[in-house]
């Protein structure tokens, strides 16, 4: 199977629940997180296929639904989903038969390594199939372009093929004096290069054959009224049509250098302004940008916006308002002088890259012009004009790899500026805050971790059988900027996702234990049951970290019990392993929640080091029924023999009490005994049953 361990959305057309939940428990116990369906008709495989699913495994035979009609109904959307046939015995007959069906494979029924195996291979091979077909998309894509930008390029571009013409753009064919492209399809190149300079083109051709990347050669062109004129020509390797060929960009010599360099020049200007084009200018934001990230060379972005520019405009007209820009220009060059890069970025805009400065540092530079700007009195047109300027500031900084955020960071705050004539720095926190209202989940868990506005609140654990010590969980709470609470699956999945998981973990971690350092002190015996997501089972630095902080608060290490659920430790058995047996060594207790919920929880429990079994609360449901008592029983009834101390969640009315008691559950923890709370303050000695 994949070294990734990726969730698996597996599909399975098996009769029987047992056999359907032996399969999902054999995927599960080989690491893989797994998303299952079992399929029970045509129209529920109908429905199904409107989603997306990885795998298909098959019974040899369905009452429900037959293999074949399955393949078949697959096949008739055009769903690529390998599916896996089994067979009865190893018989090679129904394999082939199952193959030429269009299975991907036929797996005996019981040879459990040979279906993950085969199962494995499939599904790589389904994931280079998506790669592949998001690559060629892509590609199509890129195709597109660059077709579109060699038709417009001012730049003569062919593509040779053994000499010949086999691609043409417009700049090519009329740079040359042809009508069209067609003319040159077929053409040897050699043609249009001039008699004296064939032999050395033809020398060149073929000693750039057997060499690699770019060439240049100085020749004579021919164009087809028999005009010559002298060309540079790049020679490289190309692909057109997926056919390797060589490209040729090809550039007629003025034989003016110091014209050419004056076209260079003015190709990167704003022809009212004289200050670099906006185009130019995003090429210089992008390599500050780059510098930034490779060898951390801060700088900053202000964007120079004229207020009311649009009414101002409509006064002195479109031709004084070129005067106008011309003149502030000006104004700007003289007062940053070789400080900044300078650019005329949109109508009623400038910009000012300031290389090796802060924003902060910038400030005081800003706030002068901004002071400059509104003293100064415009000369446009025999009138006197003043204009003030709203300034938006950002850094640009290692963690800047886009240009384009730059410039969207510095744009909001010119909009804040709603009166004019201010300046405003970008304030990461500000654009936290923003979006934590706009709803963003991310943003908020981000906002709580930088403010510390999570909020703990702690549920007793009681027992049933006398112990008096006072055992807590922690858990942890987040509201919006609106003040309503969000749900913890919500903010924690999207923490997860963000890569904010084991900072969560780590704040409530240090939050628990300063609080239970507080409540010890005055004397209690209190125990904090905390919960680890799936992303602190995979941190590596996790146990010298708790060490460190058990150390610091000279908490002894058993009056912490840290806990995680069963489908995290199915899906990451190997590191939760490596947890539990490191935390045994510190002396911390290990809680494991949401037991009973795989097929086979008795297989997890024998990799892991555990104390506590905090059993799946699906599991008291309908407790009142005998045969779901005699479930509940037996499993307590396992995990006593293995000396684990069992914990029942979710008790919120009285009526299971007793039945829990009589199957031997030490400890129970619910909304009947007391919801979560903000202080660990129950009354442990009058919990006793």
């Amino acid at each position: 199977m994949s070294n990734e361990k990726k969730s698996i959305r597996l599909l399975i057309l098996e009769d029987s629940q047992n056999e359907a939940e032996r399969l999902i428990s054999l995927f599960r116990n080989a690491g893989h997180a797994t998303r299952v369906h079992r399929l029970t008709s045509a129209d529920d495989l109908a429905d199904t296929l409107q989603q997306s699913w990885d795998l298909l495994i098959a019974a040899p035979h369905s009452e429900n639904l037959d293999p074949g009609e399955a393949l078949s109904a697959i096949r008739r959307l055009g769903k690529d989903i390998p599916f896996l046939q089994r067979v009865a015995d190893n018989d090679g007959e129904a394999i082939t038969d199952a193959m030429l069906l269009g299975a991907q494979d036929g797996v005996p029924q019981g040879d459990d390594e040979r279906l993950l195996l085969v199962a494995g291979r499939e599904l790589k091979n389904l994931e280079e199939r998506r790669a592949r077909r998001a690559a060629e998309v892509a590609l199509r894509e890129a195709e597109k372009r660059c077709q579109l930008l060699l038709d417009s390029s001012v730049d003569a571009i062919t593509y040779v093929h053994e000499g010949m013409h086999i691609y043409a753009n417009r700049a090519y064919v009329e740079l040359f004096g042809y009508p069209d492209a067609d003319e040159l399809a077929g053409m040897p190149m050699i043609d249009l290069i001039h008699s004296s300079d064939q032999a050395a083109f033809k020398d060149f051709l073929k000693t750039y054959q057997s060499s690699e990347g770019h060439a240049d050669l100085q020749c004579t062109g021919v164009r087809d009224d028999g005009s010559q004129f002298r060309a540079r020509m790049t020679f490289s390797p190309a692909s057109y049509d997926g056919e390797p060929c060589t490209q040729v960009v090809i550039r007629a010599e003025t034989g003016n250098a110091e014209l050419e360099e004056k076209l260079r020049e003015i190709s990167s200007q704003d022809l009212v302004t004289g200050l670099f084009n906006r185009v130019h200018f995003l090429e210089l934001l992008d390599q500050a940008c780059e510098r930034a990230v490779k060898d951390g060379t801060a700088a900053t972005l202000a964007l120079l916006r004229i207020d009311r520019y649009a009414s101002l405009l409509s006064e002195i007209g479109l031709a004084d308002g070129d005067l106008l820009l011309a003149d502030c220009a000006n104004l700007l060059r003289q007062h940053f002088g070789d400080r900044a890069q300078l650019a005329r970025l949109a109508d009623d805009s400038f910009a000012a890259l300031l290389p090796a400065l802060s924003p902060q540092q910038s400030e005081e530079a800003l706030h002068g012009l901004l002071k400059k700007i509104e003293a100064h009195m415009f000369d446009i047109g025999g009138r006197t004009t003043q204009i003030t300027l709203s300034i938006g500031v950002a850094g640009i900084s290692e963690q800047s790899a886009k240009s384009q955020q730059v410039i969207e960071r510095v744009h909001r705050c010119v909009e804040e500026l709603s009166n004019g004539n201010a300046l405003k720095l970008y304030d990461p926190a500000e654009e936290l805050a923003a979006a934590a209202s706009r709803g963003s989940l991310v943003a908020m868990v981000q906002q709580a971790l930088d403010n510390n506005s999570f909020q703990l609140l702690f549920q007793p654990i009681i027992s049933l059988h006398g112990d008096e010590r006072e055992n807590y969980e922690v858990l942890l709470r987040l509201n919006n900027p609106q003040g309503e609470p969000v749900a913890p699956a919500e903010f924690l999945a999207a923490a997860l996702q963000a890569g904010l998981a084991e900072k969560v973990d780590r704040w409530v971690l240090l939050n628990s234990i300063r609080q239970l350092g507080e409540q010890r002190a005055k004397g209690h015996n209190t125990r904090l049951f905390i919960p680890l997501g799936a992303a602190s089972l995979q941190d590596p630095v996790l146990l010298p970290w708790l060490s460190a902080a058990l150390k610091a608060a000279r908490l002894p290490a058993d009056a912490l019990v840290l806990q995680f659920c069963e489908p995290d430790a199915v899906a990451y058995l190997k590191q939760a392993k490596a947890l539990s047996q490191g935390l045994a060594e510190l002396h911390c207790k290990v809680a494991l929640s949401q037991f009973g919920g795989a097929l086979n929880p008795f297989n997890t429990l024998r990799h892991l080091h555990v104390d506590f079994a905090k059993i799946d609360g699906s599991l008291i449901d309908n407790l009142a029924e005998a045969e779901r008592q005699e479930q509940l029983k037996s499993l307590i009834g396992g995990l006593h023999a293995q000396a684990k101390l069992t914990i029942v969640p979710g008790v919120d009315n009285p009526s299971v009490l007793t039945t829990l008691w009589q199957t031997g559950v030490n400890y129970v923890q619910g909304l009947y005994l007391q919801g979560p709370s903000p202080r660990m303050d129950y009354e442990f000695s009058s919990g006793e049953e």
